[in-house]
């Protein structure tokens, strides 16, 4: 299993804690070390199999700042905001096999272990 992950998110530190509880250790992804291009995120979107929009929040600086509010369903323009701004991604992200849930809350990644 993959975890996209930022240390500093409590949300994603709990999603971590609770692979570590079941003996699980992830791949870590310190995603805004190294950003995801546009193709992992369209990856990520397609097993999550969610749109663009519920990958991003909205509440970070970036997204007004680039004038997304105007472009929800614009999934190329809100990818290429993530990748440019990896603020925007959602956290944490967990990937197993061809599947993958946000840890909002951390248990939602349950079902796909």
């Amino acid at each position: 299993v993959t975890l996209y992950h930022n240390p500093r998110c409590s949300k994603s530190r709990q999603t971590l804690a609770l692979l570590e509880e079941r003996g699980i250790e992830p791949e870590i992804i310190e995603y805004l070390e190294t950003p995801p291009d546009a193709a992992t995120i369209t990856g990520l979107l397609d097993k999550l199999g969610i749109p663009a929009l519920e990958l991003v929040r909205r509440g970070e600086a970036p997204f007004a700042e680039l004038g997304l509010a105007g472009k929800e369903d614009d999934d190329d323009a809100l990818v290429e905001a993530m990748v440019s701004y990896p603020i925007l991604i959602e956290r944490p992200i967990l990937v197993a096999g061809e599947q993958a849930r946000i840890g909002r809350p951390p248990e939602a990644i349950l079902d796909i272990l």
